[in-house]
Protein backbone atom coordinates (compact mmCIF):
# COMPACT_ATOMS: atom_id res chain seq x y z
CA UNK A 1 0.00 0.00 0.00
CA UNK A 2 0.96 3.60 -0.55
CA UNK A 3 1.50 5.23 2.84
CA UNK A 4 3.41 8.47 2.30
CA UNK A 5 4.89 10.07 -0.81
CA UNK A 6 7.34 12.94 -0.73
CA UNK A 7 8.72 14.76 -3.74
CA UNK A 8 10.31 18.02 -2.76
CA UNK A 9 7.27 19.37 -0.89
CA UNK A 10 4.72 18.43 1.74
CA UNK A 11 4.06 14.69 2.02
CA UNK A 12 0.92 13.15 0.57
CA UNK A 13 -0.77 10.53 2.73
CA UNK A 14 -2.83 7.63 1.39
CA UNK A 15 -3.73 5.74 4.52
CA UNK A 16 -6.95 4.48 2.94
CA UNK A 17 -5.07 2.64 0.20
CA UNK A 18 -7.19 4.30 -2.52
CA UNK A 19 -4.17 4.71 -4.82
CA UNK A 20 -3.01 1.14 -4.48
CA UNK A 21 -6.44 -0.43 -4.88
CA UNK A 22 -7.84 1.86 -7.57
CA UNK A 23 -9.42 -0.12 -10.47
CA UNK A 24 -7.54 1.93 -13.08
CA UNK A 25 -3.81 2.17 -13.76
CA UNK A 26 -2.30 5.01 -11.71
CA UNK A 27 1.22 6.41 -12.02
CA UNK A 28 2.89 8.99 -9.81
CA UNK A 29 5.67 10.67 -11.75
CA UNK A 30 8.21 13.45 -11.37
CA UNK A 31 8.36 15.84 -14.35
CA UNK A 32 10.70 18.34 -12.68
CA UNK A 33 13.50 17.33 -15.05
CA UNK A 34 11.28 18.20 -18.01
CA UNK A 35 10.44 21.55 -16.40
CA UNK A 36 14.14 22.31 -15.92
CA UNK A 37 14.84 21.40 -19.55
CA UNK A 38 12.02 23.65 -20.73
CA UNK A 39 13.39 26.50 -18.63
CA UNK A 40 16.83 26.02 -20.20
CA UNK A 41 15.32 26.08 -23.70
CA UNK A 42 13.35 29.23 -22.94
CA UNK A 43 16.54 30.84 -21.65
CA UNK A 44 18.13 29.93 -24.97
CA UNK A 45 15.33 31.87 -26.74
CA UNK A 46 13.24 28.87 -27.84
CA UNK A 47 9.66 30.07 -28.34
CA UNK A 48 8.11 27.39 -30.58
CA UNK A 49 8.51 23.93 -29.07
CA UNK A 50 6.91 22.18 -32.06
CA UNK A 51 9.49 23.71 -34.38
CA UNK A 52 12.23 22.91 -31.84
CA UNK A 53 11.22 19.23 -31.90
CA UNK A 54 10.93 19.22 -35.70
CA UNK A 55 14.48 20.55 -35.94
CA UNK A 56 15.79 17.67 -33.82
CA UNK A 57 13.34 14.89 -32.84
CA UNK A 58 15.90 13.50 -30.39
CA UNK A 59 14.85 16.29 -28.05
CA UNK A 60 11.58 14.41 -27.44
CA UNK A 61 13.55 11.39 -26.22
CA UNK A 62 15.62 13.73 -24.05
CA UNK A 63 12.40 14.84 -22.36
CA UNK A 64 11.34 11.23 -21.82
CA UNK A 65 14.63 10.44 -20.10
CA UNK A 66 14.00 13.32 -17.67
CA UNK A 67 10.77 11.75 -16.32
CA UNK A 68 11.01 9.70 -13.12
CA UNK A 69 8.35 7.17 -12.21
CA UNK A 70 7.80 7.32 -8.44
CA UNK A 71 5.16 4.67 -7.93
CA UNK A 72 2.46 2.69 -9.73
CA UNK A 73 -0.51 0.78 -8.32
CA UNK A 74 -1.43 -2.89 -8.57
CA UNK A 75 -3.72 -2.40 -11.56
CA UNK A 76 -0.80 -0.95 -13.51
CA UNK A 77 1.27 -4.09 -13.02
CA UNK A 78 -1.69 -6.25 -14.01
CA UNK A 79 -2.62 -4.12 -17.02
CA UNK A 80 0.89 -4.15 -18.44
CA UNK A 81 1.76 -7.77 -17.52
CA UNK A 82 4.62 -6.77 -15.21
CA UNK A 83 5.66 -8.87 -12.23
CA UNK A 84 6.80 -5.88 -10.19
CA UNK A 85 7.70 -2.19 -10.29
CA UNK A 86 11.32 -2.78 -11.34
CA UNK A 87 10.29 -5.05 -14.22
CA UNK A 88 7.87 -2.39 -15.48
CA UNK A 89 10.16 0.63 -15.17
CA UNK A 90 13.13 -1.14 -16.72
CA UNK A 91 11.01 -1.90 -19.80
CA UNK A 92 9.17 1.39 -20.35
CA UNK A 93 10.51 1.60 -23.91
CA UNK A 94 8.44 -1.51 -24.67
CA UNK A 95 5.29 0.01 -23.14
CA UNK A 96 5.43 3.49 -24.64
CA UNK A 97 6.42 3.01 -28.27
CA UNK A 98 5.24 3.35 -31.86
CA UNK A 99 1.92 5.25 -31.88
CA UNK A 100 2.62 6.70 -28.41
CA UNK A 101 5.43 8.90 -29.69
CA UNK A 102 3.35 11.57 -31.47
CA UNK A 103 0.97 11.64 -28.47
CA UNK A 104 3.90 12.22 -26.13
CA UNK A 105 5.12 15.05 -28.35
CA UNK A 106 1.68 16.71 -28.13
CA UNK A 107 1.64 16.19 -24.37
CA UNK A 108 4.96 18.00 -24.07
CA UNK A 109 3.79 20.85 -26.29
CA UNK A 110 0.71 21.31 -24.11
CA UNK A 111 2.90 21.31 -21.00
CA UNK A 112 5.08 23.98 -22.64
CA UNK A 113 1.90 26.04 -22.91
CA UNK A 114 1.23 25.40 -19.20
CA UNK A 115 -1.72 23.05 -19.74
CA UNK A 116 -1.33 21.09 -16.54
CA UNK A 117 -4.38 18.86 -17.02
CA UNK A 118 -4.61 16.83 -20.21
CA UNK A 119 -6.50 13.85 -21.55
CA UNK A 120 -6.31 11.84 -24.75
CA UNK A 121 -6.70 8.30 -26.08
CA UNK A 122 -3.40 6.55 -26.78
CA UNK A 123 -2.00 3.14 -27.62
CA UNK A 124 0.43 1.43 -25.25
CA UNK A 125 1.74 -2.13 -25.12
CA UNK A 126 1.90 -4.70 -22.36
CA UNK A 127 5.26 -6.35 -21.73
CA UNK A 128 4.08 -9.46 -23.57
CA UNK A 129 3.52 -7.33 -26.69
CA UNK A 130 -0.27 -6.98 -26.65
CA UNK A 131 -1.89 -3.68 -27.56
CA UNK A 132 -3.38 -1.76 -24.62
CA UNK A 133 -5.62 1.11 -25.68
CA UNK A 134 -6.00 3.61 -22.84
CA UNK A 135 -7.74 6.86 -22.01
CA UNK A 136 -4.90 8.92 -20.52
CA UNK A 137 -5.53 11.62 -17.93
CA UNK A 138 -2.50 13.68 -16.91
CA UNK A 139 -2.57 16.14 -14.01
CA UNK A 140 0.11 18.12 -12.22
CA UNK A 141 -1.04 17.87 -8.60
CA UNK A 142 -2.00 21.02 -6.64
CA UNK A 143 0.96 22.64 -4.94
CA UNK A 144 3.38 21.32 -7.56
CA UNK A 145 2.51 23.66 -10.43
CA UNK A 146 5.90 25.42 -10.36
CA UNK A 147 8.21 22.42 -10.47
CA UNK A 148 5.95 19.65 -11.87
CA UNK A 149 7.60 17.33 -9.38
CA UNK A 150 4.41 15.38 -8.63
CA UNK A 151 2.18 14.32 -11.50
CA UNK A 152 -0.70 11.84 -11.43
CA UNK A 153 -1.32 9.85 -14.61
CA UNK A 154 -4.43 7.67 -14.88
CA UNK A 155 -4.64 5.11 -17.70
CA UNK A 156 -8.11 3.61 -18.12
CA UNK A 157 -8.06 0.46 -20.26
CA UNK A 158 -10.41 0.96 -23.23
CA UNK A 159 -9.07 -1.94 -25.31
CA UNK A 160 -12.42 -3.78 -25.36
CA UNK A 161 -14.21 -0.65 -26.56
CA UNK A 162 -11.60 -0.03 -29.25
CA UNK A 163 -11.89 -3.62 -30.48
CA UNK A 164 -15.67 -3.26 -30.65
CA UNK A 165 -15.33 0.01 -32.58
CA UNK A 166 -12.82 -1.57 -34.96
CA UNK A 167 -15.13 -4.52 -35.55
CA UNK A 168 -18.07 -2.23 -36.26
CA UNK A 169 -15.89 -0.28 -38.68
CA UNK A 170 -14.84 -3.58 -40.28
CA UNK A 171 -18.49 -4.58 -40.68
CA UNK A 172 -19.24 -1.25 -42.30
CA UNK A 173 -16.75 -1.89 -45.11
CA UNK A 174 -16.41 -5.69 -45.26
CA UNK A 175 -18.51 -8.69 -46.18
CA UNK A 176 -18.73 -10.91 -43.10
CA UNK A 177 -18.85 -14.21 -45.00
CA UNK A 178 -15.94 -13.75 -47.43
CA UNK A 179 -13.96 -11.14 -45.41
CA UNK A 180 -13.61 -9.14 -48.64
CA UNK A 181 -14.70 -5.53 -48.98
CA UNK A 182 -18.45 -5.03 -49.33
CA UNK A 183 -20.64 -3.16 -51.81
CA UNK A 184 -20.60 0.02 -49.72
CA UNK A 185 -16.81 0.17 -49.90
CA UNK A 186 -16.88 -0.68 -53.61
CA UNK A 187 -19.23 2.21 -54.43
CA UNK A 188 -17.19 4.69 -52.36
CA UNK A 189 -13.88 3.52 -53.84
CA UNK A 190 -15.27 3.62 -57.38
CA UNK A 191 -16.34 7.24 -56.85
CA UNK A 192 -12.99 8.14 -55.25
CA UNK A 193 -11.02 6.61 -58.13
CA UNK A 194 -13.15 8.47 -60.67
CA UNK A 195 -12.31 11.75 -58.93
CA UNK A 196 -8.64 11.17 -58.14
CA UNK A 197 -7.28 8.16 -60.03
CA UNK A 198 -4.45 7.24 -60.38
CA UNK A 199 -5.05 6.32 -64.00
CA UNK A 200 -5.48 4.05 -65.83
CA UNK A 201 -7.98 2.11 -63.70
CA UNK A 202 -8.71 -1.52 -64.54
CA UNK A 203 -11.93 -3.12 -63.33
CA UNK A 204 -12.48 -6.87 -63.18
CA UNK A 205 -15.98 -8.22 -62.70
CA UNK A 206 -16.13 -11.83 -61.51
CA UNK A 207 -19.05 -14.17 -60.99
CA UNK A 208 -18.89 -17.44 -59.05
CA UNK A 209 -19.99 -20.28 -61.28
CA UNK A 210 -22.39 -22.91 -60.01
CA UNK A 211 -23.41 -21.34 -56.70
CA UNK A 212 -27.14 -21.82 -57.31
CA UNK A 213 -26.61 -25.48 -58.15
CA UNK A 214 -24.58 -26.02 -54.97
CA UNK A 215 -27.22 -24.26 -52.85
CA UNK A 216 -30.06 -26.25 -54.43
CA UNK A 217 -28.37 -29.65 -54.32
CA UNK A 218 -26.15 -29.48 -51.25
CA UNK A 219 -27.68 -26.71 -49.16
CA UNK A 220 -26.75 -23.16 -48.28
CA UNK A 221 -24.03 -24.24 -45.85
CA UNK A 222 -22.16 -25.77 -48.81
CA UNK A 223 -22.82 -22.62 -50.83
CA UNK A 224 -21.44 -20.47 -48.02
CA UNK A 225 -18.33 -22.66 -47.89
CA UNK A 226 -17.82 -22.10 -51.61
CA UNK A 227 -18.19 -18.33 -51.12
CA UNK A 228 -15.63 -18.39 -48.31
CA UNK A 229 -13.22 -20.19 -50.63
CA UNK A 230 -13.85 -17.53 -53.27
CA UNK A 231 -12.97 -14.90 -50.67
CA UNK A 232 -9.75 -16.72 -49.77
CA UNK A 233 -8.65 -16.82 -53.41
CA UNK A 234 -9.45 -13.20 -54.20
CA UNK A 235 -7.89 -11.94 -50.97
CA UNK A 236 -4.72 -13.92 -51.73
CA UNK A 237 -4.51 -12.32 -55.18
CA UNK A 238 -4.79 -8.76 -53.89
CA UNK A 239 -1.85 -6.47 -53.23
CA UNK A 240 -2.14 -2.83 -52.22
CA UNK A 241 -3.62 -0.67 -53.70
CA UNK A 242 -5.91 -3.27 -55.30
CA UNK A 243 -9.22 -4.22 -53.65
CA UNK A 244 -11.64 -7.09 -54.15
CA UNK A 245 -15.26 -6.67 -53.06
CA UNK A 246 -18.29 -8.91 -52.87
CA UNK A 247 -20.99 -6.73 -54.45
CA UNK A 248 -23.81 -9.30 -54.68
CA UNK A 249 -24.69 -12.87 -53.82
CA UNK A 250 -22.16 -14.46 -56.18
CA UNK A 251 -20.78 -11.29 -57.77
CA UNK A 252 -17.37 -9.78 -57.11
CA UNK A 253 -15.49 -6.73 -58.35
CA UNK A 254 -11.76 -5.99 -58.36
CA UNK A 255 -10.57 -2.38 -58.57
CA UNK A 256 -7.01 -1.87 -59.81
CA UNK A 257 -5.80 1.75 -59.88
CA UNK A 258 -2.72 2.67 -61.91
CA UNK A 259 -3.09 -0.56 -63.91
CA UNK A 260 -3.42 -1.10 -67.66
CA UNK A 261 -4.91 -3.95 -69.71
CA UNK A 262 -1.83 -6.13 -69.24
CA UNK A 263 -2.08 -5.76 -65.49
CA UNK A 264 -5.73 -6.77 -65.61
CA UNK A 265 -4.94 -9.84 -67.73
CA UNK A 266 -2.13 -10.79 -65.32
CA UNK A 267 -4.53 -10.53 -62.37
CA UNK A 268 -7.07 -12.81 -64.08
CA UNK A 269 -4.30 -15.35 -64.76
CA UNK A 270 -3.17 -15.17 -61.14
CA UNK A 271 -6.72 -15.76 -59.90
CA UNK A 272 -7.14 -18.77 -62.18
CA UNK A 273 -3.91 -20.28 -60.86
CA UNK A 274 -5.04 -19.74 -57.27
CA UNK A 275 -8.41 -21.32 -58.10
CA UNK A 276 -6.63 -24.38 -59.47
CA UNK A 277 -4.58 -24.68 -56.28
CA UNK A 278 -7.68 -24.15 -54.14
CA UNK A 279 -9.53 -26.95 -55.93
CA UNK A 280 -6.63 -29.33 -55.29
CA UNK A 281 -6.77 -28.54 -51.59
CA UNK A 282 -10.56 -28.67 -51.07
CA UNK A 283 -12.62 -31.75 -52.01
CA UNK A 284 -16.19 -31.47 -53.19
CA UNK A 285 -17.67 -28.71 -55.34
CA UNK A 286 -15.03 -27.11 -57.59
CA UNK A 287 -14.44 -23.36 -57.39
CA UNK A 288 -14.80 -21.51 -60.69
CA UNK A 289 -15.08 -17.87 -61.75
CA UNK A 290 -16.28 -16.22 -64.94
CA UNK A 291 -14.38 -12.94 -65.33
CA UNK A 292 -14.22 -9.91 -67.56
CA UNK A 293 -11.89 -6.89 -67.45
CA UNK A 294 -12.07 -3.33 -68.74
CA UNK A 295 -9.54 -0.50 -68.50
CA UNK A 296 -10.51 3.15 -68.14
CA UNK A 297 -8.36 6.16 -68.98
CA UNK A 298 -8.51 9.62 -67.42
CA UNK A 299 -11.81 11.22 -68.33
CA UNK A 300 -13.65 7.92 -68.77
CA UNK A 301 -16.66 7.08 -66.64
CA UNK A 302 -15.78 4.13 -64.44
CA UNK A 303 -19.39 2.95 -64.46
CA UNK A 304 -19.07 2.50 -68.23
CA UNK A 305 -15.97 0.38 -67.56
CA UNK A 306 -17.95 -1.70 -65.08
CA UNK A 307 -20.59 -2.34 -67.75
CA UNK A 308 -17.95 -3.37 -70.32
CA UNK A 309 -16.33 -5.74 -67.83
CA UNK A 310 -19.76 -7.13 -66.95
CA UNK A 311 -20.54 -7.88 -70.59
CA UNK A 312 -17.23 -9.71 -71.03
CA UNK A 313 -17.84 -11.65 -67.83
CA UNK A 314 -21.29 -12.79 -69.03
CA UNK A 315 -19.83 -13.82 -72.39
CA UNK A 316 -17.39 -16.05 -70.51
CA UNK A 317 -20.19 -17.36 -68.31
CA UNK A 318 -22.28 -18.34 -71.33
CA UNK A 319 -19.24 -20.10 -72.78
CA UNK A 320 -18.65 -21.88 -69.48
CA UNK A 321 -22.17 -23.26 -69.29
CA UNK A 322 -22.34 -23.89 -73.02
CA UNK A 323 -19.43 -26.27 -72.63
CA UNK A 324 -21.44 -28.35 -70.15
CA UNK A 325 -24.06 -30.57 -71.81
CA UNK A 326 -27.53 -29.95 -70.44
CA UNK A 327 -26.40 -27.06 -68.25
CA UNK A 328 -28.53 -23.95 -67.91
CA UNK A 329 -26.46 -20.76 -68.10
CA UNK A 330 -29.18 -18.81 -66.36
CA UNK A 331 -28.95 -21.12 -63.36
CA UNK A 332 -25.37 -20.03 -62.59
Amino acid sequence: MLDTLTSGSAPINDDSGMFELAPVSLWLEDFSGVRALFDAWRAASVTDLRAHFAEDPRRIAECAHRIRVIKVNRQTLTQFEAADFDMLTSNLASVFRDDMRPHFREQLIELWDNKLFQQREVLNYSLDGNEVHVHLQFSVLPGHEQDWDLVLVALTDITARKKAEAYLEFLGKHDVLTKLRNRSFYVDELNRLERKGPWPVTIIMADLNGLKRVNDQLGHAAGDALLRRAGEVLAKAMESPFHAARIGGDEFAILMPDTDERGGAAMIDAIRQLVEMNNQFYPGSPLSFSMGAATCQRGDRLEAGVQRADLLMYEEKRAHYGAQPGADAAAK
